[in-house]
């Protein structure tokens, strides 16, 4: 996987800060994001996206976007709002390193905004 963006707080700005590190304009990144039958996404639902105007459809959206951009899916995942807590057990067995960290930016961000 390659380097983590954490810029953005919210789906929408990761993808997009990610994608721009790659150097993608979105028109590149939403042809290389599958849909489930297996055309592209359109750049205009990408700007949605990015935008935090739409939600990622589905699971297998936010799948072929951390793919595409080289993150890690959990982290994705967690950003869209679909991580149940299963999800998390698993993830703290796999790595409980990477999860601890979560939990610290986590915190850290929720001290940030309560300062705001």
């Amino acid at each position: 996987m390659g380097e983590q963006v954490s810029e953005g707080k919210t789906f929408g700005g990761a993808v997009s800060s990610a994608r721009k590190k790659l150097g993608l304009s979105q028109k590149e990144l939403a042809s290389r994001v599958l849909k489930e039958g297996g055309s592209p996404i359109t750049p205009q639902y990408l700007n949605d996206i990015e935008h935090d105007r739409r939600s990622p459809t589905g699971e297998h959206t936010v799948m072929a976007l951390a793919q595409a951009l080289d993150q890690e899916p959990a982290y994705f995942f967690l950003l869209a709002g679909k991580v149940h807590p299963a999800d998390v057990r698993r993830a703290a067995m796999a790595d409980p390193k990477l999860v601890q960290e979560a939990v610290l930016a986590f915190r850290s961000t929720l001290a940030g905004d309560r300062k705001r």
